[in-house]
């Protein structure tokens, strides 16, 4: 069952009364909230002065039903989360129009900077304009994910996704099993590095793409996509199951070494060596993060030195440094994860 379909014509005002019937966090849908508050005020801008607006895509369970709608809401999104979001966040009183805002009816009116709730009792045309506006939805019926995914990955082909938020959208049991380690304590409170366009998903990979082959490799954009691909093909997807376990309890033992936005953890490159390094050091797992901090505060240090032309440089840490620029690469992660645990080596002799 698919089929694309153009919803009812309803108004913003309808869609707002309609907002807590609406899964904005399907698992193929990439992470709300990626507009500014500035971008979301120009969209505000464009319906009260009548410019077009995308359409909308939902999966709509109003009218036929189906296994999808786990959360048994109306509706879910499939793509246009950003432009409902930013005419709720309005509509709430959570944003103004930005202050530089004209409005082409009367450019007389002055009105930049003002809110949903003030512009209504004040300036009831303005917002009659937002409110009777007809956005264009789409419904999709469908009771097949992979056709939804598919259907976001196409929609979304011209636009710059990252590749962690296409493969998200992909078919086969690797989406499913990185979603499970993202899911995990560790990636909701130890890391600090941002995660707005998928960085945690995407270092998620990494880990299991890794813990599969049970040695470092590419990590590239490429070689991501080829391991999703793999699985879908896969005759035993059981062994991808199996590494996905591994993993997880190795990055649960990762959530109760490092501290909630841990500093050590501010940047995504270093995540797929400390993850080995804790696995492959299970029975010295209170040492890690006191050498880490020893390590990270030393090569700091290195690297001011460096920078006075100083005699006292170690040339180990300068070689990490140049190893961890290509994480990415087998020759960077392998390069900079044997200097990590070979000083890690030195420092359990010291304790």
């Amino acid at each position: 069952m698919f089929k694309v379909q153009s919803h009812q014509t309803r108004t913003l005002s309808w869609w707002y009364k309609q907002r807590s019937e609406i899964d904005f966090e399907p698992s193929y849908q990439r992470k709300g909230n990626l507009w500014g508050d500035r971008d979301k005020a120009y969209l505000i801008d464009s319906i009260i002065n009548g410019f077009d607006v995308p359409k909308i895509y939902l999966t709509d369970f109003t009218i036929v039903n189906s296994p999808l709608n786990e959360r048994s809401l109306s509706y879910s999104v499939i793509d246009g989360r950003q432009r409902l979001e930013s005419i709720f966040s309005f509509m709430g009183d959570k944003i103004p129009l930005n202050s530089d805002f004209v409005y082409y009816a009367n450019p007389s009116i002055k009105i930049g900077g003002k809110y949903y709730s003030d512009l209504k009792m004040n300036q009831p045309k303005v917002i009659e304009a937002l409110e009777e506006f007809n956005l264009d939805v789409m419904s999709v019926i469908a009771d097949d994910v992979e056709k939804i995914k598919d259907l976001f990955i196409r929609l979304n082909k011209s636009k710059p996704l990252t590749g962690a938020e296409l493969r998200n959208a992909m078919k086969g049991i690797i989406p499913d099993l990185i979603r499970g380690l993202v899911d995990r304590p560790f990636f909701k409170t130890n890391i600090k590095f941002s995660t707005q366009r998928g960085q945690d998903s995407n270092a998620a990979a990494k880990i299991l793409l890794i813990q599969h082959r049970g040695r470092f490799v590419d990590t590239k954009k490429s070689n991501l996509d080829k391991f999703v691909t793999e699985g879908t093909k896969a005759e035993s997807p059981e062994l991808y199951v199996d590494s996905a376990f591994a993993a997880q309890k190795v990055i649960d033992t990762m959530h109760e070494i490092f501290e909630p936005k841990d500093p050590l953890l501010s940047a995504q490159g270093m995540l797929s060596i400390f993850y080995v390094l804790v696995r492959d050091y299970k029975s010295k797992l209170e040492f890690i993060r006191p050498f880490l901090l020893e390590f990270m505060r030393e090569r700091k240090e290195n690297i001011d030195l460096s920078k006075l032309g100083s005699p006292d440089v170690v040339q180990e840490y300068l070689t990490f440094d140049s190893f961890i620029k290509n994480a990415n690469d087998i020759g960077g992660l392998k390069g900079s994860y044997d200097i990590l645990s070979s000083r890690f080596d030195e420092y359990l002799k010291s304790v």
